[in-house]
Parts: structure tokens; C-alpha cells; sequence
């Protein structure tokens, strides 16, 4: 896509205000009261599920790119893990804040005993260095360790799955469906390392 840098500038405003309605879609459910029967509930898995969204779609990005042979995609990967992390935190925030009341001890109580609590954590952990790492400043700064560092991702996007899975007790319709989109998407990169590492072989 040969757009100028205006245009892309604007395209890249309307994704990150699509990015952002669903936010402000839950806050304004929130202040009319239209979060159901327990709106902590509903705001902590509602800001869990676009986290997990974005981190498809930030790892989809790659593979759209290998397909289609254009390198557009990439233009919005960091954006989209950006917003992941957004979500991740405020998912994070919802628990601390207003299911624990920032109370240290009930964090203390609640977590040893709840395993998808730890490995939501864990997934966030890793999710905090990509974000810190995302300007363009710290990957040159990095170098090659800066695409090591940003595998993470793929580490991410496991954990994530396995915290949804242990959090969810009876309908795994939908982590069934990110698995699958997951197990899809890096399937994608392990056939085209793959390929490159044959060629390295025979030449």
C-alpha cells in the first residue's frame, strides 16, 4: 500500500480510536449502571478478553505480512501490543482495586490458592518488558537483543491461554477458539523457520 504519510498518520488514528471504544464502551456501561448483575465481573473479564484480542491480533500481523507479501501490517504491531498491555493492566486493576479493594493482605490470601491467578500474573510480567521496550529509541538501543527480548510474546500469548483456561470452571467454547487462533498463528512462524533453516542447510 503506497499511502503518503498523512494518510497513514490518519489511518492510524481511526485504529487507535477502534482500539480504544472498547474501553470507553465498558466505562460508559459502567456509569449508567448496564454491567449486569456484577459489574466487577463483567469489567474484569471484559478487559481480560481484549487483551487477549489484541495479543492475536498484534501476533497475527506477521502472518498477514508473509502472506500477502506486504509489509503494511507491521506499520500497527505496535500499537496493537500496546493496546494489549493496556488491557492487561486495567484487567490487572479491576482485580487489585475493586475485587480486592487494594487490600495487601486478601492479595496475599487470594493468590497463593488461585493457580490462574499466578499465571496471569506471570503473563502479565511478561508483557510488562515488551511494552517498556516498544519505542523505536529502545530498539535500536537493543539491537538484535531486542527481537529476542520481544519472543516473549509468543510466551505471552501461552500463558494467557492456560490463565483462561483455569479461570473459566465450565463453558471453554471461547478459550478453545483463541487456542486454536493461537496454536494457528504460531504454527504459521514455526513452518516459515522452518523453511528458512532448511535453506540455510542446503546451501
Amino acid at each position: 500500500m503506497s499511502l503518503g504519510k498523512k494518510s497513514w498518520a490518519a489511518i492510524k488514528i481511526i485504529v487507535f480510536l477502534l482500539s480504544l471504544t472498547p474501553f470507553a464502551l465498558l466505562v460508559n456501561d459502567g456509569f449508567n449502571d448496564q454491567l449486569g448483575a456484577n459489574p466487577i465481573e463483567t469489567l474484569h473479564f471484559g478487559f481480560g478478553d481484549w487483551a487477549l484480542r489484541f495479543l492475536c491480533i498484534g501476533l497475527a500481523l506477521t502472518p498477514i505480512k508473509t502472506i500477502t507479501g506486504q509489509g503494511w501490517p507491521i506499520r500497527f504491531r505496535r500499537m496493537m501490543g500496546l493496546f494489549a498491555f493496556f488491557y492487561a493492566s486495567l484487567h490487572l486493576l479491576v482485580f487489585i482495586v475493586l475485587d480486592l479493594s487494594l487490600s495487601w493482605e486478601a492479595f496475599k490470601d487470594e493468590v497463593p490458592k488461585s493457580p490462574y491467578i499466578l499465571m496471569g500474573l506471570l503473563t502479565y510480567l511478561l508483557l510488562v518488558p515488551l511494552a517498556a521496550t516498544s519505542t523505536q529509541k529502545m530498539q535500536k538501543r537493543l539491537g538484535r537483543s531486542w527481537i529476542k527480548l520481544h519472543r516473549l510474546v509468543y510466551a505471552a500469548g501461552l500463558t494467557a491461554l492456560v490463565h483462561y483456561f483455569w479461570l473459566v470452571k465450565k463453558d471453554y467454547t471461547e478459550p478453545l477458539i483463541y487456542a486454536v487462533a493461537i496454536s494457528i498463528l504460531l504454527g504459521m512462524r514455526i513452518i516459515v523457520y522452518c523453511k528458512r533453516t532448511a535453506k540455510l542447510f542446503s546451501l
